[in-house]
Formats: structure tokens, sequence, C-alpha cells
């Protein structure tokens, strides 16, 4: 299941010395909730090796603000707690497998 991720804990995960990709989303969002599979079980088959969460934009705001988050879905990639590639809109199981697996 992926981590829920909020204004209130991003910084201790990304401090975490572990990958961590974050889907920026929203209920409303129809690409977003087309993706929610992918993101859930990528963050099942990760476990351990990488933090794969979601950041809902309805409910909290600071990080969205921080990483300039104009569009949803967006998904951002950290590795050693800096941001090193960002993808706006979806985005195939395939594609996604191979940023996660470009962080490890």
């Amino acid at each position: 299941m992926a981590t829920v991720i909020n204004d209130a804990n991003y910084k201790e995960l990304l401090e975490s010395g572990k990958p961590v990709v974050i889907d920026f989303w929203a209920p409303w969002c129809g690409p977003c909730r087309s993706i929610t599979p992918i993101v859930e079980e990528l963050a099942t088959v990760y476990e351990g090796r990488a933090i794969i969460g979601k950041y809902n934009v309805d409910e909290d705001t600071d990080l969205g603000v921080e990483y300039g988050i104009r569009n949803i879905p967006t998904m951002i990639f950290f590795k050693d707690g800096k941001m090193v590639d960002k993808h706006v809109g979806t985005i195939t199981r395939d594609a996604l497998v191979a940023k996660i697996d470009a962080l490890l």
C-alpha cells in the first residue's frame, strides 16, 4: 500500500535514505485515479527498498507549492533527499518501473 505523504511527514520521509516517489493527486482527478492501482501495486513491490506514496493536493499544500505542482497527476522522484526526476500526467506501469529502478 502506498504511503500517505503529507505536510507533516514528507521531510522525514525524504531524509530516510531511501528513494522516494511522490504521486501528487486529488480524489476528483480522473487521470489520478487511473494510475492509483499501479502506484499501489508498485508500493508493495518496492516495499523496503523505496518509499512510494501519495500526496493529496486538496488536503495539504506546502509540498505542492514548494515543488511548483500546477498539474496533476505529477510524480516527483527523489534520491538522497533531492529531486532527480519529475513526470507530469499519466504513466504506464513499465515506464514507472524504469524510473523507480533508476533510483535504486
